[in-house]
């Protein structure tokens, strides 16, 4: 479990990054509605796993080549922002949660569940 040092870090690393990728101007970068979902960084802070959910992709493998050729630009824009000691080494991976939310909650809409009566309608002993 993380301690609470590095938990700051890892937030701190998912909002600079957050504002740094919605500003990016490399097409292979600018698909759908971008979220980083969480920060892993290791304990030495020497490695950072980035996870990204990217709503309405069009090309999961062009993204991650985009993200990979500024991982660069990005780790020199994140330490500037951070003033960390070491600036962690970046490693995308991607995060299909909210696709796979998106499909189940689909799903669940989709049901063909009847209404349970819940006694409202049942008639009344008072009379």
């Amino acid at each position: 479990m993380p301690n609470n040092k590095i938990e700051r870090i890892n937030e701190d690393i998912q909002r600079v990054l957050s504002t740094l990728i919605r500003n990016m101007k490399d097409p292979r970068i600018k698909q759908g509605m971008i979220s980083i979902t969480s920060v892993d960084t290791t304990g030495d802070l020497r490695i950072a796993k980035v996870y990204i959910s990217v709503f309405d992709i069009k090309s999961e493998k062009e993204f991650l080549k985009g993200l990979k050729s500024a991982a660069g630009y990005l780790r020199r824009e994140l330490g500037q922002a951070l003033n960390l000691r070491y600036t962690p080494e970046l490693q995308f991976e991607m995060d299909n949660s909210m696709e796979r939310g998106a499909r189940i909650n689909t799903l669940l809409a989709n049901l063909d569940i009847p209404e349970e009566n819940d006694g409202e309608d049942s008639h009344d002993d008072d009379h």
